[in-house]
């Protein structure tokens, strides 16, 4: 299925930086290229936080071996203290954007629930927008998770009109399950893992019948430990298997329109200004992602002119959960005595409990490192030795490498000693310290590492430096990003920044709505966006449907509870016995100057002493650095707070004064959504169009009175009307 996105110039979108549209305000006419400015690969892992990186001197006692990411790494600089945001969508918004989630309206991972004003909006200028302004072509492989397809206009052509040249992968950006019926063949979903394992399991097989969608068929089997079980062979090549059987007529029962996490995928392609929605029958949503992302990226690489500057993001989907093995094949320097992958159990319930999960993370992660290896060298940036490790010379070729993660790691996947309680999802060191890497012909005295602080919202204004570009100048609107090239030009540089920031919160849902509650062990948590997503993370959901009338009734029976705070209540008045959940924050913010970090975190939980709904706050004061392997972490307790020590209560009034700036830097601008900073014309022109040609979520859609309704219609038209000639006031951004 194809769509035209030029065909959007005549709607509601018309203002967006498409080629061939009116772009309005957007500004990025491209001018001729520069023949010196560097190509730009961007490589960003998924939930792989800097405790799982062996080259910046942790990884606990079991981390991943990435031999290619080290090679890179130590042909280039290595920033040891790089804050992202606590989740994906405002981690990565923050990269492409230059901004801190309070600008973006995207606190939180992007859920099918949440409107337009909590995606990137069609009016910010992206990466891809600044970049074309030099003469640059964009591409982005893999995970989108930026908008979209849900209440946006531009649905899956989301990817166009925030600026990218041409785009294959995943929208939504989250893996679906995996498929536990292996494509229909077992009736009752017990195949954990998406795949028929081999035959030393229960339920197991040597060999089997692999059927394609076309109805060829091929018999596969296992003749050593080296190769992949007959069903994990038979999904990476995109099929699926009846186990101990023979090539025959295929089963009706098996189905080919089931997503089955990393091996069937709902790809998506925007080439030429036309978006196809590829089939999951199709041979090209089949297979195993991390593969899929690298293919596409080194056919589209390969394909660029010799005179025109080109960006790449390869947006890797590992190591995100769910968890599932990648193909052996890719894992080559797995460590001696680990089991075959096949007999590694997907859920913590396994014979091991989670060290089995564990492992496949490590194991994906691995997988990525080859595959990012493999892309290096079939783009001729780099080539294999003769014992197979990576020759990489950044001066051989003009093109700047930056890997990244988005976001810190998943509590399960936490490498000691950092702390597992306090990951990906808050503001802890754990949730959103991660690494970045840059190599590339501008670096002077590669091999060398930068403790200052970095933020992911610095490498848009990086991008920028890379293709002559001051972002501040090139972008009407307020950044939060500090340059960055000098650390890569000057081993003497000094520190850019005076604090660092982060935070994470609630995306904004129709009427006020919110991703239901999911327990997970002794906590609750709103951060995963729908009951599959939390029962991926080994949670239980309790949101609409959950009715286990054994642990907890609800009434009526199958409504499920709205928040971790009615969760709480539930088990209360069940038993006020039993201990109550603790909840992962709603809110969790910090800022940091060289030494120390405040932490101030925010949720509404039950309250029996009035029973009802009370919000609590909490502020913590650590010190922290980057000490190698045992850093000093914001542990529980390690906080400094309360003091009687005026010298501590000075740090902690200047830091908390300074995140009270930062949270009031960006005042509402009611009627302003196409962000130019003044309420005029231009938005009611842009309102008419949205609320003729789409009706639904906009950046259009404003609060009245509290809450967004998740359409566009008369009563924002009213916002606009009531402000109309009104400047947004803008703040100076503390940097």
């Amino acid at each position: 299925m194809k769509k035209t996105v030029p065909a959007l110039c005549a709607s509601g979108l018309a203002m967006l930086a498409l080629a061939g549209c009116n772009n309005g305000s957007s500004g990025d006419s491209p001018n001729e290229p520069v023949a010196s400015n560097p190509n730009i690969l961007f490589v960003i892992m998924d939930d792989v936080g800097i405790d799982q990186m062996k080259i910046f001197g942790y990884g606990g006692e079991m981390w991943p071996i990435l031999p290619n990411i080290n090679t890179v790494a130590q042909a280039g600089v290595r920033f040891r203290n790089t804050w992202s945001m606590p989740e994906c969508s405002p981690g990565r918004a923050a990269m492409f954007v230059g901004q801190y989630p309070l600008r973006t309206g995207i606190n939180q991972a992007i859920g099918p629930q949440d409107l337009a004003t909590s995606q990137l909006s069609p009016y910010s200028v992206t990466a891809p927008k600044l970049l074309k302004r030099a003469g640059y072509e964009s591409a982005m492989f893999g995970k989108f998770h930026l908008g979209g397809p849900e209440n946006n206009e531009a649905e899956n052509s989301t990817p166009s009109v925030l600026g990218w040249d041409y785009f294959y992968g995943w929208i939504g950006g989250l893996p679906g399950s995996n498929d536990k019926t292996v494509g229909g063949y077992d009736k009752a979903g017990t195949r954990m893992c998406g795949f028929i394992p081999g035959e030393r399991l229960a339920g197991g097989a040597k060999s089997g019948a692999c059927y394609q969608a076309d109805g060829s068929c091929t018999v596969m089997t296992r003749t050593s430990v080296d190769q992949d079980v007959a069903g994990v062979q038979c999904i990476a090549s995109g099929g699926l298997l009846v186990p101990n059987e023979t090539c025959g007529e295929m089963p009706s029962y098996l189905d080919f329109n089931i997503q089955n996490a990393y091996y069937v995928s709902p790809l998506v392609i925007i080439e030429n200004g036309a978006t196809e929605i590829v089939a999951l029958s199709d041979p090209r949503a089949r297979g195993y992602r991390t593969s899929i992302e690298t293919d596409a990226a080194i056919n589209w690489i390969n394909s660029r002119p010799d005179d025109k500057p080109w960006m790449a993001t390869v947006s890797y989907s590992a190591a995100h959960t769910p968890w599932q093995q990648p193909p052996k094949k890719l894992v080559p320097l797995a460590p001696s005595g680990v089991s075959p992958l096949d007999e590694l159990s997907c859920t913590s319930d396994g014979e091991r409990g989670a060290l089995d999960q564990r492992i496949i993370q490590d194991r994906m992660t691995e997988a990525l490192d080859t595959e990012f290896g493999r892309l290096l060298v079939e783009t001729g940036m780099a080539k294999y030795n003769k014992d197979g490790s990576l020759d990489y010379n950044p001066q051989a070729t003009n093109t700047v490498i930056v890997i990244v993660g988005d976001n810190g790691s998943l509590a399960a996947a936490v490498k000691l000693p950092f702390d597992p309680s306090r990951a990906k999802g808050t503001a802890y060191q754990t949730g959103v310290w991660d690494p970045l890497i840059i190599a590339g012909p501008q670096v002077v005295q590669p091999d060398r590492e930068v403790d200052h602080m970095v933020n992911m919202v610095d490498l848009f204004q990086f991008f920028g430096e890379l293709a002559g570009l001051d972002a501040h100048k090139e972008v009407p609107h307020t950044i939060d990003s500090v340059g960055i090239l000098p650390y890569l030009t000057d081993p003497g540089q000094g520190s850019l920044r005076t604090i660092n920031f982060t935070m994470g919160g609630l995306n904004q849902q129709a009427n006020g709505g919110r991703n239901g509650p999911c327990v997970m062990s002794t906590a609750c948590t709103v951060i995963p966006t729908s009951k599959s997503v939390c029962e991926d993370n080994q949670g239980i959901y309790w949101g609409a449907g959950y009715d286990d009338a054994s642990v907890i009734p609800t009434n009526p029976p199958g409504a499920g509870y709205a928040t971790c705070a009615d969760v709480n209540e539930a088990r209360y008045k069940a038993d006020p016995q039993q201990s109550q959940l603790t909840l992962v924050p709603e809110s969790s913010v910090a800022i940091r100057n060289e030494h120390y970090k405040l932490v101030v975190n925010t949720s509404v939980d039950y309250d029996p002493t009035t029973d009802g709904p009370k919000e609590f706050s909490s502020e913590e004061l650590y010190t922290v650095n980057q000490a190698a392997p045992v850093p000093l972490l914001d542990t529980a307790d390690r906080n400094l707070l309360p003091t009687t020590d005026p010298e501590l209560e000075a740090i902690r009034k200047d830091l908390r004064d300074k995140l009270n700036a930062m949270l009031a830097s960006n005042p509402p601008c009611p009627g302003d959504g196409n962000l130019d900073g003044v309420v005029n014309a231009a938005d009611l022109n842009n309102w008419r169009q949205i609320a003729q040609d789409w009706g639904l979520s906009s950046v259009y859609d404003f609060p009245t009175p509290q809450y967004a309704d998740g359409k566009t219609d008369s009563k924002d038209e009213a916002v606009i009307l009531a402000n109309l000639n009104k400047a947004c006031a803008r703040t100076y951004t503390l940097r």
